[in-house]
């Protein structure tokens, strides 16, 4: 939990932060992903039971994938960088924690970044910079190692997202944006009932909804309210 002489500096990060080698790709046929009108924004929902989800959309569901490299989007991308962007709380780490495991990747995390660069984190502007910077390095210097890699951070700023993006293009690596979205209610419990790296609780959490910069372009958005397993089948039709 945040201590209170870290209170402030990390509410300050929050306002100024915001302006390997194989993959294991699961079918759970009941499961399609809805494309938003604007032809960006992705959300998995459950199909009718028993359903078949075919990629040529038959059965009434959407199963185009989203516009990018042709390897992408027939799924026969190797290689993937992943970054987890939403609201501390909403279960960024359990989802990163799955498929990190999917695609035998490398899983790093802001938190545990921020923590090996600075002994007592003030969550500046200028120190979120620095955190960012060399979670990308890390990032670049594993994706040359051939290795998939997924970033679990926060990714309040739309430009940290963007870099993200440009990162896996400059290594021709496969890019999945997953947006984390839960319930209000269950993300402040979860929080409430935590002990982990992580300096964020309750009060800071509803401060950053409204710092937290819209998401935008092409990404996937994943439901966290309920349980893992529904959280996991959202996930096995991404890769």
């Amino acid at each position: 939990m945040v201590k209170a002489d870290r209170a402030v500096g990390l509410y300050t990060h929050l306002v100024t932060s915001c302006g390997g080698t194989s993959s294991i790709r699961r079918k759970f046929t009941p499961v399609c992903r809805v494309r938003s009108n604007d032809g960006t924004r992705w959300t998995v929902q459950p199909g009718p039971e028993g359903d078949p989800v075919t990629r040529d959309g038959r059965n009434g569901h959407s199963t185009t994938e989203p516009t990018g490299e042709d390897r992408v989007a027939a799924g026969e991308e190797d290689q993937w960088l992943v970054a987890l962007c939403g609201l501390p709380g909403v279960g960024k780490s359990t989802v990163a924690g799955y498929v990190t495991e999917q695609l035998d990747a490398v899983r790093l995390r802001t938190d545990v970044v921020r923590k090996e660069l600075f002994d007592e984190p003030e969550y500046t502007a200028e120190e979120t910079e620095s955190v960012y910077r060399e979670l990308s390095r890390r990032a670049g210097d594993a994706l040359a190692a051939s290795e998939s890699v997924v970033l679990d951070a926060t990714f309040a700023n739309a430009t940290h997202r963007e870099d993200a993006r440009e990162l896996a293009a400059r290594h021709s690596v496969g890019f999945r944006l997953i947006e984390v979205v839960c319930d209000q209610t269950v993300a402040e419990q979860r929080i409430a009932a935590r002990d982990d790296v992580s300096d964020a609780d309750v009060d800071v959490y509803r401060r950053f909804q409204d710092k937290f910069d819209p998401v935008e372009g092409e990404h996937v958005v994943v439901d966290n309210s309920g349980s893992k397993v529904e959280t996991y089948r959202q996930l096995d039709t991404l890769f």
